[in-house]
This record gives structure tokens, sequence and C-alpha cells, in this order.
């Protein structure tokens, strides 16, 4: 004999399996008297009553000998146990047909009979009564009491498997059904608690039940303003569901089992009725937040080893947005729907338990896309909404900040000239938090965020070894970023940022800063948009960013001012004395940290100020800008080098900077005169202009240049026969520079190939496009003239 019961156990499920079910229940028998673990007792108790109805039924499925007496008398007993008591009490009645003195058989027709008349006593007891109380409760004219205590007795009945049985078959539901429609409170709760009780453990009576009453009508019976009713309704109707989902004690009281019901189409239907009933005006607050108790009970999962989820998936794709609806309402703005103080809050915990019950990343997307695409539709009409609250209008520019993130929602957004302007109107407002939303907003519709640049080599290796490699969205290359930049500038974002910068200290913050300043950079990436700009108050607005702020902040805005400065008149841009605070910003940029188009864009900047007046000038080089030119004009890089020597150009126009060249132990005359050697045009153009001015201004220079480098002479030679003519002119008057300083000077130049160039370009016949070069010419040779060293040149 064994004594683990475990093993019992296992040794009775191979009997059953087997159809041995007399042993198998001797297994199970000799376990449960070892096993001192309740719940593997429940399992034994279990196993055992399954035997002994497999039994039964074996003996039941028997084709029996109408003359084995034996054989009927045991179907008998078999039918008295499973309840048939007329099919028992016949084969009883031919036993002792057959045997009329056996008194075993008598004694059993006689129980048999009694059983079945007291059966049928209580049955027609129990019909009498269904029928008198809901006479009772029909009669408008009965009295109070009694009908209050018909409810009570109906409601009682309707637990009582029997009682909840004979209602069911004499069209008691029907009679519930005119209770409720008698619409008294009292008698609507005592038909839905006796609904209640007649399909707790029923799966086919609350089938059956579901069907007759319609959903419909289920939830708008829920959806009333009475607080008893709507909660005896959300009983009910999670009783149905319990018993649709198996949920519920399944109790059979000894009738066979019932068919298997598919229930998935009936869930399906409730589920989108109580969606339906979220965002109906129609349905009251506390009916509401009971449809929302039920989808919170019913569709997550309870387990999630359970892998089946579909009831949160049907409800994501069919009904969230419907959720998001009653999470958006606001109570103070008319058209509302009706709200306890618990709806919203149900509601977001609904939310919370549908993505934690979601099993994959598509699904979660999917779910992130529908809230995405219902907080921008929410938000857009929060901002155009003027009659809503501050708070709420500021919970609309937070959503969009976020919600610009997406390609698609930020190239949606800009065209929506209502959202923009309510947004930009918006930020006028006195609160941080808003100004800081409305400028991440601008800053993800322009893309003006830093990114990291992928390197190629890595994206092959990346996608070599199966990693995921992010790609960008079409919506955010360059075509489409243009687009949003031209359709902000039209709706008029330089003024709203403008009217931010203005902000008080403790509204705009340095983070706020540096967004409005990474807007403004990206607003001023087209040349042709920079007008547009500074005729509405960019340039002014700007300069505050630059000075103030964090370092990345200011650098950007330096930037864009840097490209304002590179192309537009100074005098419109920046009128007054303001012209002046751009300089520091702009030289801040000279430093080789920063990227070479900030160094070029600053140069283009200083340039174009440099070129306008003296106090201008005199401002650059007091903020020591002269070291940093002077570097970049050594810089390899082309453009960098042509910008850099295009400032000194104007710059060696100031005194200060020309005693700089003066001054003994430096090269800066010498990098002058090797950069008019460059084979660069621009660069050379700059440089011989700086030549020619520092020539003319300061003699000394003139006999300085020839001992700078011995290549002095032949650099002067090929910039007066340049075929460009500007370059050409700038040479010729660098030569008449150097013969007028002196004449030891002119006779070098003469006793050289010089005078053939001079004579050659001097004796041209006058052609008034180049006029102005062949009377530079003519001057040198004159000068050389008046010195003696050259005869007069006689014509033909």
């Amino acid at each position: 004999m064994m004594e683990d019961p475990i093993q019992l156990k296992e040794e009775g499920n191979k009997y059953f399996q087997a159809s041995d079910y007399e042993r198998a229940a001797q297994s199970y028998t000799q376990a449960m008297k070892l096993n001192k673990d309740r719940a593997l007792q429940a399992v034994l108790y279990r196993n055992r009553a399954a035997c002994f109805l497999k039994k039964v039924r074996k003996v039941l499925a028997i084709d029996i000998n109408s003359s084995d007496i034996k054989a009927l008398y045991r179907r008998s007993q078999a039918l008295e146990k499973l309840g048939k008591l007329d099919q028992a009490f016949k084969d009883a009645q031919k036993c002792a047909t057959m045997e009329p003195r056996n008194k075993n058989f008598q004694e059993t027709l006689r129980r048999l009979g009694a059983d079945i008349q007291e059966k049928l006593r209580i049955q027609f007891s129990t019909d009498m009564r269904v029928q008198k109380m809901f006479e009772i409760l029909l009669d408008e004219n009965s009295e109070k009491e009694k009908r209050e205590k018909a409810a009570n007795n109906l409601i009682v009945l309707g637990r009582e498997e029997a009682g909840a049985e004979r209602i069911f078959q004499n069209n008691g539901v029907s009679l519930l059904l005119q209770l409720i429609e008698t619409k008294n409170a009292e008698l609507v709760l005592a038909a839905v608690r006796t609904l209640s009780g007649m399909c707790t453990g029923h799966k086919a009576r609350a089938t059956a039940i579901l069907h007759y009453l319609g959903i419909d009508n289920i939830c708008m019976w829920m959806s009333v303003d009475n607080e008893e009713i709507s909660l005896a309704v959300c009983n009910l109707l999670q009783t149905i569901t319990d018993c649709l989902l198996g949920q519920g004690k399944e109790e059979h009281h000894g009738k066979e089992e019932a068919l298997v019901l598919d229930t998935k189409k009936d869930l399906k239907m409730i589920t989108t009725r109580l969606l339906d009933m979220l965002v109906s005006k129609n349905v009251s607050g506390q009916g509401r937040d009971r449809a929302l108790n039920l989808l919170n009970k019913n569709i997550p999962r309870k387990d999630l080893k359970d892998q089946d989820n579909s009831r949160t998936t049907f409800v994501v794709d069919n009904g969230l947005k419907k959720i998001l609806k009653v999470v958006g309402q606001i109570p103070e703005m008319p058209g509302c729907l009706p709200l306890t103080e618990n709806t919203q809050l149900t509601a977001s915990i609904l939310l919370n338990k549908l993505y934690d019950d979601l099993r994959c990343d598509p699904e979660r997307d999917n779910y992130r896309v529908i809230c995405e695409e219902y907080i921008k539709f929410l938000s857009s009409r929060w901002l155009c909404n003027t009659s809503i609250d501050a708070r709420t209008r500021k919970w609309a520019v937070e959503g969009l900040a976020y919600l610009t993130l997406d390609a698609d929602v930020k190239d949606d957004f800009v065209e929506d000239e209502q959202a923009l302007q309510a947004m930009f109107e918006l930020a006028k407002t006195s609160d941080k938090t808003i100004l800081y939303s409305v400028a991440s907003a601008l800053v993800n519709c322009t893309n003006s965020y830093d990114t990291k640049e992928l390197v190629p080599e890595l994206v092959q290796l990346a996608k070599f070894s199966k990693q995921h490699v992010p790609e960008e969205h079409p919506k955010d290359k360059k075509d489409f970023v243009v687009k949003r930049v031209k359709r902000l500038l039209k709706a008029g974002v330089v003024s709203a940022l403008a009217c931010m910068v203005k902000a008080d200290s403790a509204i705009l913050t340095d983070q706020s800063k540096e967004l409005i300043a990474r807007v403004f950079l990206a607003l001023c990436d087209d040349p042709k948009d920079r007008g547009t700009i500074v005729a509405q108050g960019g340039g002014k607005a700007l300069i505050p960013l630059a000075v103030e702020g964090t370092d990345i902040g200011k650098i950007k805005a330096s930037h864009a001012l840097a490209k304002i400065a590179a192309i537009s008149n100074p005098d419109i841009a920046f009128p007054g004395e303001r012209v002046y605070e751009v300089v520091r910003p702009l030289v801040s940029l000279l430093n080789t940290e920063r990227d070479g188009l900030q160094n070029y864009e600053a140069l283009l900047g200083l340039t174009n100020f440099s070129g306008r007046s003296d106090k201008l000038r005199m401002k650059i080089v007091k903020e020591r800008a002269l070291p940093d030119i002077e570097n970049y004009m050594f810089e390899n890089h082309d453009q960098l080098r042509q910008a850099a020597t295009e400032c000194m150009c104007n710059l060696v126009v100031s005194k200060e900077v020309q005693e700089r060249f003066v001054a003994d132990g430096n090269d800066r005359l010498k990098l002058v005169v090797l950069l008019c050697g460059e084979d660069d045009e621009k660069v050379q153009k700059a440089a011989a202009g700086a030549l020619a001015m520092l020539t003319a201004a300061q003699k000394r220079l003139c006999s300085k240049m020839t001992e700078v480098t011995t290549q002095w002479l032949e650099i002067l030679q090929r910039l007066c026969l340049h075929d460009n003519m500007e370059v050409q002119h700038r040479g010729l008057v660098i030569a008449f520079n150097l013969i007028s300083a002196s004449k030891e000077l002119a006779k070098k130049l003469v006793e050289s190939e010089l005078l053939e160039i001079l004579t050659f370009v001097g004796k041209q016949e006058d052609d008034p496009k180049k006029q102005h070069i062949i009377n530079a010419a003519r001057d040198c040779l004159t000068k050389c003239m008046d010195y003696g060293l050259i005869k007069p040149l006689s014509r033909a």
C-alpha cells in the first residue's frame, strides 16, 4: 500500500483515464485518508465525485433488457440520485410488477411516489407564491407594506436555485420587466435585484435574461440619476458578465451539464455599449462611473500569465478615444458631460490598467498614437477657445510641446492658423510654464534642437549586427522644415517671440531664453527671410538673448545676430546706439571652440559693420577682435581666410589699426603682402585693398613693404596684370603709393619690369569700363616723370 497521497492521486488519475472508475475512486479515497493539505483534499473530493458521476452515467447508458430485474433496479437507483424521479419511478414500477412481493421494490415505489408528490407540491406552491407576488407588485392599489413584503420575498426567491428557475419558467422575466417599466424606484430595485439573483451562477439563464432585457435597456437603467438603482443595475450587469466569463460559481443542482455557450459575442456587445455610455450626454455622472468601474473590473487580465488580452486590445482600438474624452472634460465648460468627483480619476485608472495590460511594443505604439492624436485635437481646441480658464489652456500648450516632437503632428500644427495665433496670444501671458511650453513647441516645429550626427561606419556596423538604427522621419527632412519655418514667419512668429523676450526675468528663465534663441536661429537660416525678421523686431529681441542666459543660448542668439548682421544694413537692422551692442556677441563667435559656420558669419557681420563708420571700427578694436581676425587670416579654410581678410580691409581705415602695422616686431604687413599673392581671387582682392589703404595712409609702410619679403615685387607685378579689374586697379594704386612715397622706391620700380607693365596699361586707349585703371597707370608714369626717372611718353 502506498502512503503518499500525491502518488495515490496520480494512480487514481490513471485509472480514471482507463475508465476504471471503481478503482479510481478507491485510490482517491485512500489518498484523502492520508492527506493533510486542504488544497489537495479539495481536488481529491472533486475527482472522486467525478468517478461517482461517471459510474452513474455508465449505468444509465447500459442497454437494459426489460426482463433483467436487477439491472432495472440499479438504473432506478441511479436515476433517483440524479433527481430524475419520474424515470426512476417507472423502472421501480416495472421491478414491482415482475416481483410483487419484493419488499425493497414496494418500499422504493412508496418513497419515490412520496418524493414526487412533495416535489409537485413545492413546485405548485412556489408557482402560486410567484404569481401572487407579481399580482401584489403590479397592483397599484396594493398596500405599501404588502408590496414591500412581496418585493423582498421575490428577491429572496430569486436567489434560490429552485425559486429562480420557477420565476424564469413562469414568464417571470417578462413580469419583472413590467415592474421596471413602472419607474417606481422600489419596484425597479426589487426587479433588478431579483434578476441579479436569477443570473448568479447560471450561464444559460444569464444569457437568456441578457437577450430578453436587451443591453441597451440595461445600460439605460444604469444611466439614471438614482444612485441605488444605478448601483443595482451595475451589479446585475456584473453578475451577467461573471457568468459569461465563467467566473461565477456554476451550480447545476443535480442536472446534467449545460451546453457550452459561445459568450464572446455577448461580451463584446456589453463592452461596446459600456464604451458608448462614456461619451453619451444622456448618461448621468453616476452611470458613467458605473460603466467605468465595470470596464476597470472586467477588461484587463487578472493574471498577466494569461496570454489572452484580446478584451484590452478591443477596448484600445474601439474605445480609447472615448475614455480620453472623459478624462479631457472641463467641468466649467458648457456642454461638459455629466461627471462626479470620481469620474475622471476612475477613467485615468482605466487608461493606466489598459496600458499595463498590453503585451508587446506594437500594441503600446498603437496606444500612444491614439493618445497623441486625441491630445493634439484637444490641445488645438482648448487653445482656440478663449472662454476656457487659463489653467486649461496652459495644459493645452504643455500637451502641444510634447506632441510636436512627432513630425506628423508639428507639420499639421503649423498649418492650423487659428491654433498658431491662439498660441502666440497665450505666449503674452505672465506665466513661466506657458512661455516655456510655447518656446518648446516652436523649437520642435523648427527642428532647432541639437541632434547627434550618425557616423556612417557605425550605422553600417549596427545594421550588420542587426541592432535598431533610428531613421529620420521624412517630415523632419530639410524641405519640410523650411516649409514649416516659412509658415511660422507668415503667421507672425517673430512678433510673438519679441513679446516673449520682453517678459519679466522671473517668468523668462534662462532655459526659455535658450529655446527662443534656437527658434530665432532657425528662422534666420534663409537670407531672404532676414529682412522680415528685422522688420518684425527680431534684431532688437536677439540682443538681450545674446548677452544673458545659458552659454548655449547666448551662442545661438549671437549666431542669429551674425546672420542678420552679415547681409543687413546695420542702420536699419540695429538703429541708433543698438548697433554697438551687437559687436560683442559677434566677437564672441571668433573662437576656435565655435564651429566654422559661426566663425565665418561672425566675420561677415563684422566686415559689414567695419565698413559703416569709424566709430564702429573703434568698437570692434576695443572688443579686442583684431588678434582673432588676424588669426583667421592664417586659416587654411579659404572662406574663413577670405572673410577675415575682407574684415581687415575695412578695419585698416582706422588709424589705430594702421599703427599696429607700422609698429616694429610684427609680421602683419608681410601677411597682407603674401595674401595678395594667393590664388584665391577674393582673398587677393581683399588683401590688395587693405595694402592699398595702408600704403596710402602710412608712407613708412611703403618702404617696409619692400623689406618684409623678397616676393613683394613679383606679387605687385601680378596684381597690376590681373584679369580682375578690381584687383588690377588696387595693384596699380599700391604701385602709385610706393612711387609717391620716395624717389628711391620709384627708382626700384622703374628699374624692374613693372615699368613695362605701367607703360603697357597707360598707353591703352581710353575706355569708360576701365578708365580708372588706365588713369592709375598714367598717374604712376607721370610721377616717375616728375622724378626725372623716365622721359615723357611720345605719341605717334
